[in-house]
C-alpha cells in the first residue's frame, strides 16, 4: 500500500486542476445527500474540484449542503433524455465521473448511454449498476454492495466473469472487501463493522473517483480506495464507535493519507 500512496501527486508546486476534477451524477428526493457524500469524499482524497449534477427538483437542497462543492442541475425530476447531454458535458470537464449515488428512477438507457459515451473513467455505483451493465464497461469501476452484487451474478454468474468479459474493475465492499480486475481477486481487510452505516458506499465511490482523477489506474485506485475507506473508518470508529456517520469517515481521510 505504501507504493500506491507514494504514487499520489503532492501539493508542492501544484496549481488548481493538477490533482484532478471529479463529477458526480446522482441524487433524488429520497436520497439528496448521496452525491454530496461522494463529492466531499473526492475532495478529502485530494481532488481539486468536485461537481454534483442533480435534478432541478433537488438542486437547491444539494447546493446548500457545502460551500466546497460545485453543483449544477438538469431539467426535470428524472435522469433521462436531455440530462445525458449535460452529463456528457460534465464528463468533458472532469477527469473521472461517479454515476449512481441516490439516483432513483433514472432511465436505464440514459445511464448506459452516459457510461458508454464518456471518455474519462466512470465509477458506477448503487442504482446505476443494474442498467450500467448494458454499457461499454472498458473504462469503469463498479462499486457494489452485497445486494447489488446479486444483480451482477444474475447477469454474469460472478464478479470475476463480469471483469473478464467486459474489462470492468469491481470493488465489492463487505466484511472483507474484494477487488477484481481482469478476473483476478485481491482482498482488503482494513475497516470496522461500523462501516455498515448509510453513505459509506458513496464515500468509497468518491474516494476511488478521486484517485482515478489523480491519474491512478482502475485496479490500483480500487485497491487503494478500499484501504483508505477502511483505515478512515477505523479512525472514525475509535472516536465515535458504532455511532459514526459517513461524514465522520470522510473527515478522517486526510489523516489516513498523511
Amino acid at each position: 500500500m505504501e507504493r500506491l500512496l507514494r504514487s499520489l501527486p503532492g501539493v508542492s508546486g501544484a496549481t488548481q486542476g493538477d490533482n484532478g476534477q471529479v463529477g458526480v451524477i446522482g441524487g433524488s428526493v429520497e436520497y439528496p445527500g448521496q452525491p454530496t457524500i461522494s463529492a466531499l469524499a473526492a475532495l478529502r482524497t485530494g481532488t481539486d474540484d468536485a461537481e454534483a449534477l442533480v435534478s432541478e427538483e433537488i438542486y437547491g437542497v444539494v447546493a446548500s449542503h457545502s460551500p466546497n462543492l460545485l453543483v449544477d442541475r438538469f431539467d426535470g425530476e428524472r435522469f433521462e433524455g436531455d440530462a445525458v447531454d449535460r452529463a456528457l458535458e460534465l464528463g468533458e470537464w472532469a477527469d473521472a465521473l461517479v454515476i449512481g449515488p441516490g439516483l432513483v428512477d433514472a432511465d436505464p438507457a440514459a445511464i448506459s448511454e452516459t457510461i458508454t459515451h464518456t471518455d474519462v473513467p466512470v465509477v458506477v455505483d448503487a442504482l446505476a449498476i443494474g442498467p450500467g451493465m448494458e454499457a461499454d464497461l472498458s473504462n469503469t469501476v463498479f462499486t457494489p454492495a452485497s445486494e447489488e452484487e446479486e444483480w451482477i451474478t444474475e447477469e454474469y454468474g460472478s464478479i470475476e466473469t463480469l471483469s473478464k468479459e467486459t474489462d470492468a474493475v469491481v470493488a465489492l465492499t463487505g466484511d472483507v472487501d474484494t477487488i477484481v480486475a481482469d478476473g483476478e481477486r485481491t482482498i482488503n481487510e482494513t475497516g470496522t463493522s461500523a462501516l455498515t452505516v448509510a453513505g459509506t458506499g458513496d464515500t468509497m465511490a468518491g474516494i476511488i473517483a478521486s484517485l482515478l482523477a489523480q491519474g491512478m489506474n482502475r485496479a490500483d485506485a480500487s485497491e487503494l480506495g478500499a484501504w483508505i475507506l477502511g483505515k478512515s473508518g477505523e479512525l472514525a470508529s475509535a472516536e465515535y464507535g458504532n455511532g459514526l456517520v459517513a461524514t465522520d469517515v470522510i473527515e478522517r481521510i486526510p489523516d489516513t493519507l498523511h
